[in-house]
């Protein structure tokens, strides 16, 4: 799980990289975001499952499509989204019962 996890980390760092390459070019970045967006959309679903990946995926997309919101690392903030902020941890306290 572990590898996995951080795998997917670099994968998105270098995605939210992509991105920002089409920013950075002046002239191509309209026509690469023609691309890119739904592209970024399609992979957003297969790196996570889910209800949150069918959400990720429009945001990817109304982010990539729009002019100069490239600058977000929506492919990172889905990775903390699912491994930091909403992985389940384990209660500090138990319950023992006792009949």
């Amino acid at each position: 799980m572990t590898n996995t996890k951080y795998i997917k980390l670099a994968g998105s760092i270098l995605l939210d990289a992509v991105g920002y390459v089409t920013f950075l070019i002046p002239g191509v970045g309209e026509f690469g975001d023609v691309i890119w967006a739904p592209a970024s959309a399609y992979i957003m679903t297969k790196m996570y499952k889910g209800k949150k990946s069918r959400i990720a995926a429009t945001i990817s997309f109304v982010e990539e499509a729009l002019p100069f919101t490239d600058v977000i690392p929506t492919f990172t903030l889905m990775w903390l989204y699912v491994y930091v902020f909403s992985a389940e941890k384990p209660s500090e306290e138990q319950t023992i019962d006792v009949d």
